[in-house]
């Protein structure tokens, strides 16, 4: 068993994340060697993480008070209910500021879990074991915590850094190839907006990865960590750079509120379309050449993702779109905010357009 380990630092914190498969079994060892010590837990889980899975994390617990809250993880339920049952839990229990929430399960658990950490008692410990390969390659890194509702999504929030990452690539053989694809869009972005070889080594081993071949998807889960690392550590609070790994994000959330969180289109495949849909506008604006833009269309299509918008919206579904774009909360004027592209590896953040140029950029895409 290899053991990865990547040290995240932003301001006065610094917090490991290790990479590796069937670590489960250390989880005591990985806490006490991290100097996390706590009287009560609560774990929270995703409802879907098979049995044995939990068993084996609670079973590979320090013997103190354990408390377990099943948690049914959908974009519907990343809401102030569910952090009100969460906080309910560690009030009655009377949880101090030294005793720990521990999240199980992809992004959303990790979302919700972090952010009624981050608000009991104006904050207490967090561990974070994301099982999706999208929160392994994302959500987990950063500190980025918070709930949706009725305006969008992520709009009530806060930064608050875990104390510790286990990324445990055992959970990933439990996922249907949709999921896999779900957080494949996220590393996909990582390449696009930080290393063209990275983006190469993707394009050669796209397949490989996604059927979880050893040791191609650990190394893509480090690359993937270390690019996102590198950008929160610059900018913890995304007051500048840290704003690139929103790149085709502006797109997606709107993708993602127009279908109310359906099924229809999960996470990360609303980021490979944003992804698509950033890359051509960029073209489009002359901002990018023909040829780079082809190298990430072909590796689309070549992989089998969803590259088109029209297959899940049409016309009467733009007004939507551009509403739930201009609610976006990384705008500050009544322009919309994009990150776009110049070339592989190179990004532009500082980029604002008015709602009538987005507005013309796709009508022409969405009545292909």
């Amino acid at each position: 068993m290899n053991l990865i380990k990547l040290q995240v630092k932003t301001g006065n914190l610094r917090y490991p994340i290790f990479i590796g498969n069937n670590i489960l079994n250390r989880l005591q060892w990985l806490l006490k060697e991290n100097s996390i010590n706590f009287n009560q837990c609560l774990v929270i889980v995703d409802k879907n993480i098979p049995k044995k899975l939990i068993d084996k994390i609670l079973n590979s617990l320090p013997k103190k008070k354990i408390f377990l809250h099943y948690f049914i993880a959908s974009e519907k339920n990343k809401n102030q209910k569910s952090i009100d049952k969460i906080l309910s839990i560690l009030l009655n229990k009377n949880f101090n500021r030294n005793d720990c929430v521990l999240s199980v399960g992809g992004g959303i658990t990790g979302d919700v879990s972090g952010f009624a950490a981050s608000i009991f008692k104006r904050g207490l410990k967090f561990v974070n074991i994301p099982t999706t390969l999208l929160s392994q390659v994302d959500s987990s890194i950063g500190g980025k915590t918070g709930i949706n509702n009725k305006f969008g999504k992520n709009l009530i929030g806060a930064f608050y850094q875990p104390s510790l990452v286990i990324s445990d690539t055992s959970f990933l053989k439990t996922l249907p190839r949709r999921e896999l694809i779900c957080g494949y869009g996220e590393i996909l972005k990582h390449a696009i907006i930080a290393d063209r070889k990275f983006f190469t080594f993707l394009n050669k081993n796209g397949s490989k990865i996604l059927e979880l071949k050893s040791p191609l998807i650990e190394k893509t889960i480090f690359k993937s960590c270390s690019i996102k690392k590198k950008v929160v550590e610059a900018d913890e609070k995304e007051m500048g750079i840290r704003k690139i790994l929103n790149f085709g994000h502006t797109f997606a959330h709107a993708y993602e509120a127009t279908l109310g969180y359906s099924k229809k289109l999960n996470h990360g495949e609303a980021v490979i379309l944003g992804i698509k849909t950033a890359s051509k506008f960029s073209l489009s604006n002359k901002i990018l050449d023909i040829e780079e833009f082809k190298f990430i269309k072909n590796h689309l299509h070549k992989l089998k993702l969803p590259v088109n918008i029209s297959k899940f919206f049409s016309i009467k579904d733009l007004g939507k779109i551009l509403s739930f774009m201009k609610k976006d909360k990384k705008n500050n004027t009544n322009k919309i905010s994009l990150v776009l592209l110049k070339k592989i590896g190179s990004p532009i953040y500082k980029l604002q357009f008015n709602e009538n140029k987005i507005r013309l950029f796709l009508k022409k895409e969405l009545i292909k």
